[in-house]
C-alpha cells in the first residue's frame, strides 16, 4: 500500500502534488479543529442545557414554594392567633352550656376570619377540627364532612407533630364534591393545636387542589415535563394526572442539592433535573428530551459550524484555483519540454514574467534558440569536415605517388652503380614518409631519433665534411612519447650555426629525471659569448608568441633553417618553446649552455603526462 502510494506521488504532476499538499495542510488542521470544536461544543452545550433546565426549574420552584408558603401562612395564623385559640380552648375545655347567641356570634366570627384568609391569593380549603368533634371550615360541609378526616390513614400521624411542625399530605383524591370533577387530586398540610402541657386540643388542615400546582409547570417550554415527587419518589403533581401516585423510576438519591443528569429513557437520552423543596423532603423534577433541551443552543453552534465548513470549502476552492493559475505556466513548460524530447525544436513556451517561472520560460526559450544555433554550427562543421576528409583522401594520392617514384629512382641509381645517391634518395624517402604520412602528433622517442638520423645523413651528403651523430639514450626513455619534430629544429641549429657546416659531433642524450624527460642536444662547435647567451635564454624563457617571428628575421640562433634559405624545416628554438608550452604548460623548460670555442648544449625538461611515461 505504501509502495503504491509512493508510486502515485511520483507519477503525479507538480500541480497535483501542490494541490494534495495544500489540501492536506488545510484539511488536517481543519478536521482536528472541527473535532476539538465539536467536543468542546458538546460539553458547552451540555453545560448550558443543564444551566437552562436548572434556571427554569428554579423559577417553578419559586412559584411552588410561594404556593406552599401561603398554605403554611394560613396554618401559622390560626396556630398563633390568641383570640381564635382562646375561643377554641373554651369550646373544648369550657362549659357546654354556653350562651347560644354568643356561641353563634363567635362561630360566625371564626368563619369570617377563615374566609378572610383565603380571599386574597390562591383558593384554599381550611379546616379546624377540635378534639371534641367541633369543626370550623371556609367551605360548605355539604361538600365534605370534616369529621371524615379522622378516618384517614395520615390522621394518626399528626399526633407525633411538635410545636410548629407540619405534616404534608401528598396527593390524594379530592374529597370536595364540587371540585372533584375538575380537580381529581388535592394536596394538604396539617398542624396540631396544643396546650402548654403539649396536649392536643385541635387540628388545622389547609388543602389546595393539585391543579393549582401543575398549572405552574405549564409555563415552561414545550417538551419539558415537570412533576412534584415525595421522598419515596411518588409523583404528587404532574400535568399528566394519570401518572399521579406512581413511582418516578429515574429520580436520583436525595442530596438536598440541585442536580442534573442525562438518563436514557426508552433508548433516548433525557435531561433530568431535580430541585429540592425547603419545607419537606419533596422535590421538583423536570424531564426533557436532551435533543430538545439543546435544540436552541445547538442551532447556534450548528450555524457557526456550517459557516466554518462553507468558509473552508470556499477558501479551499479558491486556493485550488490559485494553484491552478500559478502552475499553469509550469504545465505549459512541461508540455513544451515533452515536445522538445520528441525532437521538435521549433516549439517555444512563450512564458514571460517577473517571477521565477517567467524567467525560467524565457531562459528555456533562449536555450532552445542556442541549441538550434549550435546544431546548425555543428552541421556546418561536419559538412566542412567531410569535405576536408575528402580532400585529404584525394591528397594522399600524391605522397604515395611521390614515394613510389622516389623508390623507383633509388633502384635505378643503385643499379647504375651510384649507391651513395641511392642512399640519399632512400633517406629522403623515409624522411618524407615520416613527415607527410604520419597523422599522430606524438611519437616514441626512438622514432624521433630515427627521423633525426635520416635528417643528419641527408645534411652530410650536402656538406663537404660529415657530421657524426652520437646517441646516449637510456632504455626507459626510448618508449617515451614526444611531439614530432621536437629535436629536428635544435639539430638543425647545431649543424648550421654551431658547427657552421663543418665536421664535428652532435651528441643527443635522454634520461628520466623525477617525473620528466631530460633531453640534451650538444655540439662541439664555436659556441657563443656570454651576452648573446643571456639574451637568448631571456627570449626562450619569456618572450610572447609573436616575438618568434621578429627574432627569426634577426638571423639569430632561433631562426633555424630560415638562414639556410629553403632548408627542409622552418622551425626555430622559439617555435619549439611556444609549441611545447602550449602542450605541456609552464612546467616545460629549455635552457641553453655555451662557451666560446667549446660548443653549445640545449637542455629540455619535458614533464610526463598523466598515465605512463608519455609527454
Amino acid at each position: 500500500m505504501i509502495r503504491q502510494l509512493r508510486q502515485w506521488i511520483t507519477l503525479r504532476s507538480i500541480r497535483h502534488k501542490l494541490m494534495a499538499a495544500s489540501v492536506a495542510c488545510l484539511l488536517v488542521p481543519a478536521v482536528l479543529t472541527l473535532l476539538i470544536y465539536n467536543s468542546l461544543t458538546q460539553e458547552a452545550v451540555k453545560r448550558q442545557a443543564i444551566s437552562n433546565a436548572q434556571d427554569s426549574l428554579l423559577l417553578v420552584s419559586g412559584s411552588v414554594t410561594n404556593l406552599m408558603k401561603s398554605m403554611l401562612t394560613i396554618a401559622n395564623y390560626i396556630q398563633v392567633n390568641s383570640d381564635l385559640n382562646a375561643y377554641f380552648k373554651m369550646i373544648v375545655f369550657g362549659s357546654q352550656e354556653a350562651d347560644p347567641y354568643r356561641k353563634f356570634t363567635e362561630t360566625s366570627r371564626v368563619i369570617q376570619q377563615l374566609d378572610s384568609l383565603t380571599v386574597v391569593g390562591e383558593k384554599s380549603y381550611v379546616t379546624v377540627l377540635l378534639a371534641n368533634g367541633t369543626y370550623f371550615t371556609n367551605y360548605s360541609t355539604s361538600d365534605y364532612n370534616p369529621l371524615s378526616m379522622q378516618s384517614e390513614p395520615w390522621f394518626e400521624k399528626l399526633k407525633g407533630l411538635k410545636n410548629f411542625e407540619s405534616y404534608w399530605i401528598g396527593s390524594s383524591p379530592t374529597v370536595f364534591q364540587y371540585d372533584k370533577a375538575e380537580n381529581p387530586y388535592q394536596i394538604s398540610v396539617a398542624r396540631t393545636l396544643r396546650l402548654d402541657s403539649s396536649a392536643i386540643y385541635g387540628y388545622v388542615v389547609v388543602t389546595m387542589m393539585e391543579n393549582q400546582f401543575n398549572q405552574m409547570f405549564n409555563r415552561l417550554s414545550a417538551g419539558q415535563k415537570v412533576m412534584l415527587i415525595d421522598g419515596n419518589n411518588r409523583i404528587l403533581s404532574s400535568a399528566d394526572t394519570s401518572s399521579i401516585g406512581k413511582v418516578f423510576p429515574y429520580a436520583g438519591e436525595r442530596t438536598g442539592q440541585t442536580r442534573s443528569a442525562i438518563v436514557p429513557v426508552d433508548g433516548k437520552p433525557y435531561l433530568i433535573t431535580e430541585q429540592p423543596i425547603s419545607f419537606n423532603d419533596w422535590r421538583l423534577v423536570s424531564m426533557q428530551p436532551y435533543k430538545e433541551a439543546i435544540v436552541n443552543i445547538s442551532s447556534i453552534f450548528n450555524r457557526v459550524f456550517v459557516f466554518q465548513i462553507v468558509s473552508f470549502v470556499g477558501f479551499l476552492l479558491l486556493l485550488l484555483a490559485l494553484l491552478r493559475a500559478f502552475t499553469k505556466p509550469l504545465m505549459r513548460l512541461g508540455k513544451v519540454t515533452s515536445a522538445v524530447q520528441r525532437g521538435n525544436l521549433n516549439v517555444r513556451s512563450g512564458i514571460r514574467g517577473q517571477d521565477e517561472i517567467g524567467r525560467l520560460g524565457f531562459l528555456f526559450d533562449q536555450m532552445l534558440d542556442r541549441v538550434q544555433e549550435m546544431i546548425a554550427e555543428i552541421s556546418e562543421t561536419q559538412t566542412r569536415k567531410r569535405k576536408a576528409e575528402l580532400k585529404m583522401l584525394q591528397a594522399q594520392i600524391h605522397p604515395h605517388f611521390l614515394f613510389n617514384v622516389l623508390n623507383s629512382i633509388r633502384m635505378k641509381v643503385i643499379r647504375r652503380g651510384d649507391p651513395e645517391s641511392g642512399k640519399m634518395i632512400g633517406s629522403l624517402s623515409k624522411l618524407l614518409r615520416m613527415t607527410i604520412s604520419r597523422e599522430e602528433d606524438d611519437i616514441c622517442l626512438h622514432e624521433e631519433l630515427d627521423l633525426i638520423s635520416h635528417y643528419v645523413d641527408l645534411m652530410n651528403m650536402r656538406q663537404k665534411e660529415p657530421v657524426r651523430l652520437a646517441l646516449d639514450i637510456e632504455t626507459e626513455a626510448l618508449l617515451v612519447r614526444v611531439p614530432r619534430f621536437i629535436l629536428q629544429p635544435i639539430v638543425e641549429n647545431a649543424l648550421i650555426h654551431g658547427l657552421n657546416r663543418k665536421a664535428g659531433t652532435i651528441r643527443i642524450a635522454a634520461a628520466p629525471a623525477g617525473g620528466a624527460l631530460r633531453l640534451t642536444v650538444e655540439d662541439d662547435g664555436c659556441g657563443m659569448d656570454k651576452d648573446r647567451l643571456e639574451s637568448l635564454n631571456r627570449k626562450l624563457n619569456g618572450p610572447a608568441a609573436g616575438d618568434s617571428a621578429r627574432f627569426a628575421k634577426e638571423g639569430g640562433p632561433g631562426a633555424g633553417g630560415a638562414s639556410a634559405g629553403g632548408e627542409f624545416s622552418g622551425f626555430g628554438l622559439l617555435n619549439v618553446v611556444e609549441r611545447m608550452k602550449m602542450l605541456c604548460g609552464d612546467e616545460f623548460r629549455m635552457e641553453v649552455q655555451s662557451r666560446p670555442g667549446e660548443g653549445t648544449a640545449v637542455c629540455l625538461t619535458i614533464p610526463y603526462r598523466e598515465g605512463e611515461h608519455h609527454v
